[in-house]
């Protein structure tokens, strides 16, 4: 069977209207594409048995950081894009950060495509160290007398990095299989594909919910 390293991600043509491809990183070859309503995990989990019906052997994963979807595969190595894990932390601290813990993070954080598992790692947890009792701060409501946390934001960036920190390296985990660490191959195309769309109406590709 072919081996392939499938990068696989959805564009959209305003609401409702998107495309979901599956292209492999080694030939650079479009595997296999779906018009589809919604992005869901299970139309990506279908798009993967469908290649190994085809004879494909799927070696390796590259997809962005949807809920559920890194470890919907058992036995086959997921890298997290890192391009979508540094867009996710700087949707919840900005990204012009103001607090000095929030200004460390990003930093750390920008280094992350550059940089291998330990290096990442222990920073993170230096990071972590030296802001915890920042992190555990709280504020009470005067209504209600009830605590919360003071910094949602900068605690769900630091859990996002931490929880997805087993995927964020498997390219680094697997070397020798050559995985690319982020989906960024595939976004060239999504344009060349909007273009083909518009000039092929006629296509036999269905819209699958």
């Amino acid at each position: 069977p072919k081996k392939v390293i499938v990068l696989m991600d959805t564009t959209y043509w305003g609401r409702g209207f998107g495309l979901m491809l599956f292209k492999d990183a080694y030939s650079k070859e479009n595997l296999l594409w779906y018009y589809v309503k919604s992005e869901t995990n299970a139309l990506y989990i279908k798009g993967i048995k469908e290649l190994i019906s085809k004879g494909f052997e799927v070696v390796a994963i590259v997809c962005d950081g949807r809920k559920g979807l890194v470890g919907a595969f058992k036995d086959i190595p997921v890298q997290l894009c890192q391009f979508h894990q540094v867009a996710a932390i700087r949707r919840y601290i900005t990204k012009n950060p103001k607090m000095p813990a929030s200004i460390d993070l990003k930093f750390h954080v920008a280094m992350l495509k550059n940089t291998d598992k330990e290096s990442f790692e222990g920073g993170l947890k230096m990071w972590f160290i030296k802001w915890e009792s920042f992190l555990n701060e709280r504020t009470i409501n005067i209504e209600t007398g009830k605590s919360y946390f003071t910094h949602k934001q900068l605690r769900s960036a630091y859990r996002s990095l931490n929880t997805n920190m087993i995927w964020l390296f498997t390219w680094y985990d697997n070397y020798e299989l050559n995985i690319p660490n982020t989906t960024n191959m595939i976004d060239g195309h999504f344009s060349d594909l909007k273009n083909k769309l518009r000039n092929h109406n006629g296509s036999t590709q269905k819209v699958v919910e």
